[in-house]
């Protein structure tokens, strides 16, 4: 009688972990925008981390988050760190860790809560003529068994409707 309850049991508990083995464990999101006006002026817009308060979708959901800075915007190592009660928003910090004038900002994003991750984000600037390709994209991670959580929830369409939702909103600020 006890057997078959411990096999099921043992079935409930070991299926799900050994399919996490066969599940990618990070996902890659990037979206793109083009902007009608010339590289050199998208690229000093954007180098600066607290523009990415008028146009990026995590900035604005909560009005009473609160922002801190520390160092000099649009250099290496400049930080912006933010807490909110929201859930959607939660405690955490962005860094600026590289610069390549007209091309590239990457950034070390540290969320702290709800929880705790660290992971890379970065945005392309390249000109296309008289205009400039943003393209602003976001990798992540989640350890075994957590990976799991990719068979639930979609991170690079979720993740990939907010990146474009700050994208077109950077595009109606620059071409304005």
């Amino acid at each position: 009688m006890l057997k078959p309850v411990f096999t099921i049991l043992f079935f409930l508990i070991a299926a799900p972990l050994i399919l996490a083995l066969f599940i990618a464990n990070s996902y890659h999101v990037e979206r793109s925008v083009v902007i009608e006006q010339p590289v050199e002026m998208v690229f000093n817009y954007v180098k600066y981390l607290k523009n990415q308060d008028k146009y990026s979708r995590w900035a604005n959901i909560d009005p009473n988050m609160k922002k801190d800075y520390r160092g000099i915007d649009a250099q290496v190592g400049f930080v912006s760190a933010w807490h909110s009660e929201h859930p959607d928003v939660g405690t955490g910090e962005q860094e600026i860790v590289g610069i390549t004038p007209m091309q590239r900002i990457d950034y070390e994003l540290r969320f702290l809560a709800p929880f705790e991750a660290t992971e890379p984000a970065y945005m392309l600037t390249k000109r296309i003529g008289e205009t400039t390709e943003v393209k602003w994209g976001f990798q992540g991670h989640m350890n075994y068994p957590m990976n799991l959580t990719f068979l639930f929830i979609d991170f690079e369409k979720q993740i990939g409707d907010d990146l474009q939702a700050g994208l077109d909103q950077l595009k109606m600020i620059l071409e304005q």
